[in-house]
């Protein structure tokens, strides 16, 4: 749990008023469905099985055990969680040792796509998180097959800066 960020916050999307709160256990379920509507991370492996739910639950454990991260959920007037985000803040060294937010794992339930629960969320991320938690930038990565989502942060503000890197880790021992 971050300390100094204001939870549980009130956005209004152009449809709704939702909810921004911390992720709980019982939560667990509501994201990794959200996870697995998502074509992009369902092709990753992202499921709602059975035999995967330990794993996302140590997950869950540990994101909620550090300090650093917030695990966020929005939740609507029904109760349903319609949208999940992890936050990472990161102190640095660069930019005169500037603290950055990291953005990591937003996704809106397929229904309530383009109904403007991202944009409040992220909004919110911007507006509020960021200065609650004085950070001087906010980051993202997308993966890069998500062009629709490269619009959407392009249209709140966001420039494509930089080209990200990533090695997946073999399993087993390195050789």
């Amino acid at each position: 749990m971050i300390e100094g960020l204001n939870l549980p916050a009130s956005v209004r999307s152009r449809s709704a008023d939702v909810v921004i709160r911390r992720a709980t256990p019982d939560d667990l379920d509501a994201i990794v469905r959200l996870l697995s509507d998502d074509p992009i991370s369902a092709g990753r492996g992202d499921a709602a099985r059975d035999e995967d739910r330990g794993a996302y639950a140590d997950a869950l454990e540990r994101i909620v055990a550090n300090p650093a991260n917030e695990l966020l959920v929005a939740v609507d007037e029904a109760g349903r969680v319609t949208a999940t985000m992890q936050l990472t803040l990161i102190p640095g060294m660069a930019r005169r040792g500037s603290t950055r937010l990291l953005v990591e794992a937003v996704r809106v339930a397929s229904a309530e796509r383009s109904s403007g629960i991202g944009t409040a969320l992220m909004r919110w991320v911007m507006d509020a998180a960021a200065v609650e938690l004085g950070a001087a930038l906010v980051q993202l990565t997308s993966d890069a097959a998500r062009v629709d989502a490269h619009r959407f942060y392009r249209r709140l503000g966001f420039v494509d800066s930089h080209v990200g890197f990533k090695y997946a880790v073999p399993a087993g021992p390195a050789l």
